[in-house]
C-alpha cells in the first residue's frame, strides 16, 4: 500500500512555514500537521479546503498528522504529499501500467549517475534494450488562464529540477533512453507544460531536452480510487 493507515478528514486552516499546516478535526478541536510538499501548492491550500491526513505509528515525531490529499472547494482532488509520487510511479511501473515503460526486467530506484551528483528515481534495465533513465516530477499546478485543464511545472523556481534536465540531456547524448515523467497529482489537470512564467530557465532546458530527444512522459494515477481505498 501506497500509504499505511487509513486517512481521516479535517479542515484547513492555514498552511505555514512551508512544512506545517494548522487543521479543524472532525471533532472540532484545532491542530497542527506535517506538510510534506517543499513548492508553492498555488491552488493546493485554500483556507476551507477539505484535508485527508495519515497518522504516523512513529511516537518520536512532533507532529503524527500527514496532510497526504486536498479536496478543492471546486471538487478537485489533490495529492500534496510529493514523496508519494514516487511510490505511485514506481507501482505503477511495476503493473504495467505506464505503456511506453513495458518491457523493462529490472527498476532501480535512487540510483547515482550523471556529472551533476545526482540520483535517477529510477533506472529500468533489460538485456534486450538500453538502459532507461527515469526522472519523476509531481505536477500540481493547475492553471485555466489559457484553457481548462492545463496543468503546469515548476510551481517554484526549481534549480534541482533545473539540473535533471541537463543530466537526462547528457544521458541521452550517450546513448540512454532519458525520460522526464510527470506524475500528475491533480484530478482537473489533463496535459502539462513547463511554467515559464515562473521559471524561465526551466522551461528554456526543457525545449533543449526535448530537442535533444529526452522523452517525456504524463501519468495520471486515479486520485479518486486511491482516496476511496484508504478512507
Amino acid at each position: 500500500m501506497i500509504f499505511e493507515t487509513p486517512f481521516k478528514k479535517a479542515t484547513l486552516i492555514k498552511r505555514y512555514k512551508r512544512f506545517l499546516a494548522d487543521v479543524i478535526l472532525e471533532d472540532g478541536s484545532e491542530t497542527t500537521i506535517y506538510c510534506a510538499n517543499t513548492g508553492a501548492m498555488t491552488g493546493c491550500a485554500t483556507p476551507g479546503d477539505s484535508v485527508l491526513y495519515s497518522t504516523s505509528s512513529n511516537k518520536k515525531r512532533k507532529y503524527q498528522y500527514t496532510w497526504e490529499f486536498t479536496l478543492t472547494q471546486a471538487g478537485h482532488w489533490i495529492c500534496v504529499n510529493t514523496a508519494k509520487a514516487n511510490a505511485l510511479v514506481a507501482q505503477a511501473i511495476s503493473e504495467q501500467q505506464i505503456p511506453e515503460l513495458l518491457g523493462y526486467q529490472q527498476c532501480k530506484a535512487e540510483v547515482k549517475y550523471g556529472e551533476e551528483n545526482s540520483r535517477i528515481d529510477f533506472l529500468l534495465s533489460d538485456d534486450n534494450k538500453v538502459d532507461c533513465y527515469v526522472e519523476v516530477k509531481s505536477c500540481t499546478l493547475l492553471d485555466e488562464r489559457k484553457q481548462a485543464g492545463d496543468g503546469y511545472f515548476p510551481d517554484a523556481v526549481t534549480t534541482r529540477g533545473q539540473k535533471h534536465l541537463r543530466e537526462l540531456i547528457e544521458m541521452k547524448q550517450q546513448g540512454y533512453r532519458s525520460v522526464l515523467l510527470f506524475a500528475v497529482l491533480h484530478s482537473a489537470i489533463k496535459r502539462v507544460q513547463p511554467a515559464d512564467f515562473i521559471d524561465k530557465k526551466y522551461a528554456d532546458l526543457f525545449a533543449q531536452a526535448k530537442q535533444a530527444g529526452v522523452e517525456v512522459i504524463c501519468y495520471f494515477p486515479n486520485l479518486s480510487n486511491i482516496v476511496n481505498s484508504h478512507t
